[in-house]
């Protein structure tokens, strides 16, 4: 059963990071509403819970406490085992297993955490968004600037003149070794580029949205069932082949042309591979079950760009949520990748097969048109 004033916390960990709060800051914003950390909750709930890490007489909140939060998968609803063993049964001792080796359980509890949060926060910790201690919140495109020549990320740099302080973003490998041309660009001039390539795409994205009321989707369903169906021969093509590749193997180690060890490591592998594959086609299989049964949220992402319809202003959380990255390639050009890009290339091409025409301008405004009753 969920603890609602335990989930809340949780909820507004995640919330917080996704707004640009760094882990210290939101351990330090926990501390100043006096919110319990985790220990002292449980200490308040009639837990003996102890640790070793308490160091003062009232355990606090720390970056390492919101980081386990913000990577815990059980806020999504998948229960994880086997993260412990030990070496034999004679010694007490445990030790961390792989984490190929852990068993999770996915949707084995109700999630508080949406997985497509999880996933943006898991990727944001992963990042290097380092800031000043006078810095609580990350700037809104930390971490998703890269240099377009050598790939390597763009970072902030002041500048004085004249009185006045100027920031710009150059290239770190520029910085580090120059083995890179600095490709500056101005902070300001970035971030208002971005915002207007962001709102060309939502504007697009609400057209196409138009769009595809307008068409029936049974050429969708068709097109999406076709393209599964064409791997899931692929996929069945691959296990036959594993299949032959085992029984040829065994003639071979008969024949004495390979050692029994390395028919043991191949037939092994030549399994792993043949249960993959298997896996994958049951996958796809229920997918066209779902497409079948209108059971698919295949193309929920639109909403995800359509709620933010009346952006002004670039935020942090729209950043992380819509942008895969940013790409300078000098002070007068970027390249703006968008989360989703696949999804989206694939729904102008079925667009296109179901009778309409994709018409782009030199802005990027996607204009749709009938070549024919659609």
């Amino acid at each position: 059963m969920i603890d609602p004033i335990a989930a809340g916390i949780v909820r507004d960990i995640f919330r917080m990071k996704l707004h640009g709060l760094s882990q210290d800051a939101i351990a330090n914003r926990l501390n100043d509403m006096g919110v319990l950390s985790p220990m002292e909750y449980k200490s308040a709930m009639g837990s003996n819970y102890q640790t070793s890490f308490k160091t003062n007489d009232k355990a606090v909140w720390s970056s390492v406490t919101v980081r386990r939060i913000l990577e815990n998968e059980l806020y999504i609803g998948t229960l994880v085992q086997g993260r412990q063993t030990t070496p034999n049964h004679k010694v007490k001792k445990t030790v961390l297993k792989p984490e190929k080796d852990w068993i999770r359980i996915e949707k084995n509890h109700e999630a508080i955490i949406s997985d497509r949060d999880f996933s943006i926060v898991q990727r944001l910790l992963g990042m290097d968004t380092r800031i000043s201690p006078k810095q609580s919140e990350v700037y809104p495109l930390a971490g998703l600037i890269v240099c377009a020549d050598c790939g390597a990320a763009m970072v902030r740099k002041n500048a004085y003149a004249g009185g006045k302080k100027y920031q710009y973003y150059v290239c770190s490998r520029n910085k580090e070794t120059k083995e890179c041309s600095n490709h500056r660009i101005p902070v300001d001039k970035l971030e208002e580029a971005v915002l207007q390539f962001l709102q060309v795409q939502i504007s697009n994205i609400l057209d196409l949205k138009q769009v595809m009321e307008k068409v029936s989707t049974i050429p969708f369903q068709e097109l999406d069932i076709k393209e599964l169906e064409k791997r899931i021969g692929q996929k069945e093509t691959e296990i036959e082949r594993c299949k032959e590749l085992r029984n040829m193997l065994y003639e071979d180690m008969k024949d004495g042309i390979v050692s029994k060890e390395d028919y043991m490591e191949l037939h092994e592998a030549y399994t792993q591979k043949r249960d993959s594959a298997e896996d994958a086609v049951r996958k796809m299989k229920q997918e066209i079950k779902d497409i079948l049964a209108s059971n698919t949220d295949k193309y929920i992402w639109l909403d995800y760009f359509a709620e933010h319809q009346n952006i002004d202003r670039l935020t942090r959380n729209v950043a992380v949520e819509l942008i895969d990255r940013v790409r300078v390639i000098d002070k007068n050009s970027i390249e703006v990748v968008f989360s989703f890009g696949d999804c989206y290339k694939e729904i102008l091409d079925n667009l296109q097969h179901a009778g309409c025409e994709v018409v782009c301008d030199e802005h990027g405004r996607v204009r749709f048109e009938r070549k024919e009753a659609v």
